[in-house]
């Protein structure tokens, strides 16, 4: 706040707080013009004559002596005579700069955390204190460009470790900062050495960006936190999160080696973690390098570098910044070395063996669920996929490929299993000794069955079957259990953000400018500090209407959280009485604090149906006309028979009674991880025959067993499936209550939503189920046993015995010939299916 009242027009703000503008509506107009069109534009609206600043020049100054944070600048650079198509022009700003408005960003304050660092001097402890500010880095190349040439950057964003993971997750919480854009220019030499001085350009430019850390690194410097307390602070680099290639290039290593252990190609499908490559080790290697032949001789000094699995560059960026190793701060991340290695390919195995029409028609015939994708054109034709889609494939391919081709054995399945089940456990967002050890296992198996791949024929390579498995992504994964335990879980170090970033941050405002290559760079350079400028005067602005003190909108964690937007959280501790618009997060909503919504007997589990039911005021034949099950009287009768212990109401019956129906109802738990954060509620089907639904849509769920109700407790599935002599896997048949007048209260177990339910009984068991998944089979009752007593295959419970939300997946030799299977119809058209555990994360945690 201090830095932000050093502002020119201070005096002016005291009587103003928009000046120069005229109010609030005339800033967010500002502010829009600005950040959505380029100025030939502006002067176009502004010919509208209505805001008092009349011209594009006019609103540009205005916003250029605005408070200002971080300030952009360009450096020309030079490579040791290596000539350039264009210039190489550097944009960035000081990262010490941006680390330091960071720190002290009000915003945050509630979501910081500090661990004192204790400095040792000849044997005894200095009181001074000190706080490490943690850096972590992230980069990707991306064209930023399309009007001039494909234009390609390389942009560098710097976060800082004590901000809260899950804040620094979102990239729109504005936790991410651009530090830099690295020109990635053509070099006029031969092809062969674009490469290596590629690499020296970017090492050099991050030396001038990072500079200022690496001597706060060393001696620490004084920084003042959200609160105004100054800190001594030091900025160690603990993460660097990049794809393969640029942990490669980062690392200073050649392609066909592991940038974090002395693994080689040869050495990429060991079944063992190799030795880390220490920082030191590299350094070293370059060192004896240089001493035979210099830098700067390319040819030679390339050859040479390569035979030793070194990129070229002799002053990599990181070799003056204090205890950074890439050994260390080069994380395993989960978007590549995951989730689109899966689509590369696992993936790609599958397809080779289940014949692509057979898996295409699974795909397309799978249950529809509202809140999951549905691949409704099939998956082999798709030649490139977002993320999601790759963990969407990765939700069913187990229980997809089983018995889809001759040549998919049993052990097959078993080793796609294995591999997915690390892929799971990898992304935990909380670990301990027993899960890592889980997750090593995980991959132990796949090493150990992955022959059954090559005996299928499924590793194909340009000549041929391939008889190995020296894929670098598979030898990246052998680290990640000792970078779980140097540095936490490795879901924080994602690139989703930073696919994200890349969009937000780049691509939009290159796009502004006027396209002329000789005022290009100056155009960027001005585009920046505005955009930094508004983000600054937003900031002033807020803290300008707060009459509290920072130190009183620091307050104690919700107890249950829904979602974290800093921002949000932030206006409503400084202005709880005013409505504001901004952009963030979306917060989904919490059932379990609707006061018109349902718990269950626990509490663990939050309902909720509409006010206005679908259908109000039916008879029971009525229902029976919408779902025509037998003897829905006879259920409900004994169902109100057994809850109410023999002691019936005369206030409703099912007979002479009227019901509501609900078409669907939300359902909302705790994570099994973290029990202070809410997931997003689960939908739940039950629909009638309609013009919009041809067939009738019936989810499937997880019931409560009589003597426990508790989600959140880690119960594998078998507790639930073999506590009574019918499984509590069941179809929701229909979500309905009695319609009474408003003045009659009904007992309690009248008083909530029911379900009728269908249950499915196990047939197979993972301990005896031998196709290779895992996973449990169900199955519809038998069809003569339509007409049992109530008790037997189908019952009416309440809707709050629901504990969770599950996915059937098809066992498709189990078709039943009557019916025409399709998306609509499938949970109809089998006898049998399995209970899929890896529906999502939760489901997996859950289950497993």
């Amino acid at each position: 706040m201090n830095r932000l009242q050093k502002d020119k027009y201070e005096d002016h703000h005291t009587h103003v707080p928009y000046y120069p503008f005229q109010d609030e509506g005339e800033w967010e107009l500002a502010k829009f013009l600005t950040t959505h069109l380029t100025q030939t534009e502006i002067t176009h609206f502004l010919k509208l004559k209505w805001p008092s600043f009349t011209s594009a020049q006019q609103l540009c100054g205005w916003m250029d002596n605005l408070p200002s944070g971080p300030e952009w600048q360009c450096t020309m650079l030079t490579l040791q005579d290596c000539p350039t198509t264009r210039p190489i022009c550097l944009i960035w700003r000081d990262a010490k700069t941006v680390v330091e408005d960071m720190l002290s960003n009000p915003v945050f304050a509630n979501y910081m955390t500090f661990d004192p660092h204790i400095i040792m001097q000849g044997g005894e402890r200095e009181y001074n204190g000190a706080t490490l500010v943690p850096i972590i880095i992230t980069s990707d190349k991306t064209p930023v460009m399309r009007h001039m040439g494909g234009l390609e950057m390389h942009p560098i964003f710097i976060t800082i470790g004590n901000i809260q993971s899950d804040i620094r997750m979102q990239a729109t919480s504005h936790t991410w900062h651009c530090v830099g854009f690295m020109p990635v220019p053509d070099f006029d030499v031969h092809p062969d050495f674009q490469t290596i001085l590629s690499a020296h350009l970017f090492h050099s430019c991050m030396d001038t960006i990072f500079a200022s850390l690496k001597h706060t690194a060393q001696y620490g410097v004084p920084m003042t936190d959200a609160l105004g307390y100054v800190r001594n602070c030091f900025t160690p680099l603990i993460a660097y999160i990049a794809d393969l290639p640029e942990q490669q290039l980062v690392a200073c290593i050649a392609k066909n080696a592991s940038p974090v252990t002395t693994a080689t190609l040869s050495q990429f499908s060991d079944t063992f973690p190799h030795p880390p490559r220490s920082g030191a080790h590299t350094l070293r290697q370059i060192q004896e390098l240089c001493a035979v032949v210099h830098p700067w001789d390319i040819t030679n000094f390339q050859k040479k570098a390569k035979a030793i699995k070194l990129l070229g560059v002799h002053l990599p960026f990181w070799r003056d910044w204090k205890y950074a190793d890439p050994a260390c701060f080069l994380n395993g991340e989960m978007l590549h070395s995951c989730h689109k290695f899966f689509f590369d390919h696992p993936l790609k195995w599958c397809k080779e063996i289940a014949r692509h029409h057979v898996l295409d028609t699974r795909y397309k015939t799978q249950h529809k669920r509202i809140g999951v994708h549905h691949f409704t054109s099939g998956i082999s034709h798709v030649k490139q996929m977002t993320g999601h889609d790759h963990r969407d494939i990765q939700h069913t391919i187990v229980p997809m490929i089983a018995k889809s081709s001759p040549a998919i054995m049993p052990l097959f399945v078993y080793t796609i299993c294995s591999l997915v089940e690390f892929i799971y456990k990898a992304q935990n967002p909380v670990h301990t000794n027993a899960s890592i050890a889980s997750m090593v296992d995980a991959l132990a198996e796949f090493h150990l069955n992955r022959q059954s791949i090559i005996d299928a024929g499924a590793q194909w390579g340009t000549s041929g079957v391939k008889m190995d498995f020296n894929i670098p992504k598979l030898e990246v994964m052998q680290s990640f259990a000792q970078n779980i335990k140097d540095n936490g879980t490795l879901m924080q170090y994602t690139a989703d953000v930073t696919e994200c970033l890349l969009i937000t941050h780049c691509k939009l405002s290159f796009e502004r400018t006027s396209w002329q290559a000789n005022t290009f760079v100056d155009q960027i350079v001005t585009l920046l500090n505005r955009e930094e400028n508004i983000h600054c005067f937003d900031l002033y602005l807020l803290l300008h209407k707060s009459t509290q003190l920072l130190e009183n909108l620091i307050v104690v964690e919700d107890e249950e959280v829904s979602t974290i937007n800093p921002l949000f959280s932030f206006m409503t501790r400084i202005l709880p009485d005013e409505e504001l618009s901004f952009s963030g997060p979306h917060h989904f909503r919490n059932f379990f604090a609707n006061p018109k919504g349902f718990l269950s007997s626990s509490g663990a589990v939050a309902f909720h149906v509409t006010v206005k039911p679908n259908r109000v005021g039916i008879t029971v034949t009525q229902m029976e006309d919408l779902y025509p099950f037998p003897h829905t009287t006879q259920y409900i009768n004994h169902y109100i028979h057994i809850a109410s212990g023999s002691d019936l109401t005369p206030l409703w019956s099912p007979s002479l009674g009227r019901f509501n129906v609900w078409h669907k109802c939300h359902i909302q738990q705790h994570s099994s991880f973290r029990s202070r954060y809410l997931m997003h509620s689960q939908v739940i089907q039950a629909y009638p025959c309609s013009e919009e639904h041809l067939f009738r849509v019936h989810d499937a769920v997880l019931l409560s067993c009589p003597d426990t109700d508790n989600i959140t407790s880690q119960h594998s599935l078998v507790s639930y499936l073999y506590s009574d002599p019918f499984s509590d896997v069941a179809q929701i048949k229909t979500i309905f209550s009695p319609k009474v007048h408003t003045s009659v209260e009904l007992p309690s177990y009248l008083a909530s939503p029911l379900a009728f339910v269908e249950y499915f009984t196990v047939c197979a068991d993972p301990m005896a189920n031998r196709e290779g998944m895992g996973l449990y089979r169900v199955q519809h009752p038998p069809t003569n046993n339509v007409t049992a007593s109530p008790s037997s295959y189908y019952a009416v419970v309440p809707l709050t015995d629901i504990v969770h939300a599950v996915e059937l997946v098809l066992v498709f030799e189990t078709s039943i010939t009557r019916i025409n299977p399709s998306k609509e119809s499938c949970l109809e058209a089998y006898e049998q299916y399995y209970v899929n555990s890896f529906a999502d994360k939760e489901s997996f945690n859950v289950m497993c």
